[in-house]
């Protein structure tokens, strides 16, 4: 699955390019609670065809009324329009409650009317190239800059502009093509990250059947340098063999992932990290950022509950959400035990 925002603009590129007339609709400022984030996108059509979102659904029908070409054709005087407008919801609680806005939420909104084709079409090309793109959008004639950016940058706006920085999808890679891997994998892919699953070992790749999935038989390390990971690459080694996961985490931790993980005990985890210091040369710092036991304490048993628990952390990571002790696989384990070796009646458990 591709990332929503690609999806947005690809299709409103699509719809420019066949000359129709459309807006895209970017959330720049929240107060309160509001239902989707700052930067959030949708594209909406003139014949009420609408992709992305920019709430839960309410102020989506109120932009399709307001947009849409009704038979008498009244909405079409924005047809030719060029450039920005401003909109709020839910500054008052009437409008908040006839909007699903929570109490007290605001909304403000930027709608870009009829972007130009061209340049649309130039953003979605460096965007499939793997390029992360600044666009400037400027507010009074619709004017776009584009820009290849380095890192990615927070929205921002003044009364002149509109920035926001548009980047290829995140990625994943997985080490060992197991059947945790296919959950992963599956989750992973509906999350909007591209996956590549990596394993040499042909009896776990025979069977692999997971649509959307790129699955390369090189060695895990190699794998890990052809990706060049960047902040929005998550790496996580899932085969239990050594020989595979201990080189392609040494480069992953040595690369700017934002997410390196790695699935084992945590007896394992101690026996892993003591032999990439010794024999890798791996830092005390470097191994830090390793994350393992992988995902967080939900007391997941089967694969499809330890996926959810990866998918989970990784989620978390990747959004900036500091995940409290409580849910670190570790910590949560030995409070477990403790508490199972605790006296019971002037006994003591098994």
């Amino acid at each position: 699955m591709e990332n929503i925002d690609f999806i947005v603009l690809k299709t409103l590129a699509e719809w420019r390019a066949q000359d129709r007339a459309a807006l895209l609709v970017t959330v720049v400022r929240t107060w309160g609670s509001s239902p989707r984030p700052v930067g959030s996108i949708m594209a909406l059509c003139a014949d009420g065809t609408v992709t992305g979102s920019v709430s839960g659904g309410c102020i989506e029908d109120d932009l399709i009324a307001r947009h849409h070409n009704d038979p008498a054709g009244q909405a079409a005087s924005w047809h030719t329009r060029t450039g920005g407008e401003v909109l709020k919801y839910g500054i008052h609680a009437d409008e908040a409650h006839r909007f699903g806005l929570p109490c007290g939420g605001t909304l403000e909104l930027v709608l870009e009317y009829n972007p130009d084709p061209a340049v649309l079409d130039h953003l979605v090309r460096s965007l499939e190239a793997g390029r992360l793109v600044r666009r400037t959008l400027r507010l009074a004639d619709g004017c776009v800059t584009l820009d290849e950016s380095e890192a990615p940058a927070a929205l921002s706006m003044d009364e002149v502009s509109l920035s926001a920085t548009f980047g290829p999808g995140y990625r994943m890679l997985l080490i060992g093509a197991g059947q945790l891997a296919e959950y992963l994998a599956t989750m992973a892919i509906f999350s909007g990250f591209t996956v590549t699953v990596c394993d040499p070992r042909a009896e776990y790749t025979r069977g692999w059947s997971v649509a959307g999935a790129t699955l390369t038989r090189e060695m895990p390390d190699d794998a890990v340098i052809a990706l060049r990971p960047d902040q929005r690459t998550c790496i996580v080694a899932l085969s239990h063999d050594p020989k595979l996961d201990d080189m392609a985490l040494m480069e992953a931790l040595n690369s700017d992932a934002f997410y390196v993980g790695a699935i084992g005990s945590r007896r394992n985890q101690d026996l892993r990290r003591a032999r990439m210091i010794e024999y890798l040369e791996m830092t005390e710092a470097a191994m830090d950022r390793l994350r393992g036991p992988v995902g967080i304490f939900i007391g997941s048993k089967t694969p499809a509950e330890i996926a959810v628990s990866i998918m989970a952390e990784i989620i978390a990571v990747k959004n900036g959400v500091p995940l409290a002790k409580d849910f670190n696989v570790r910590f949560a384990k030995e409070r477990v035990r403790e508490r199972e070796s605790e006296p019971v009646c002037g006994l003591t458990r098994a």
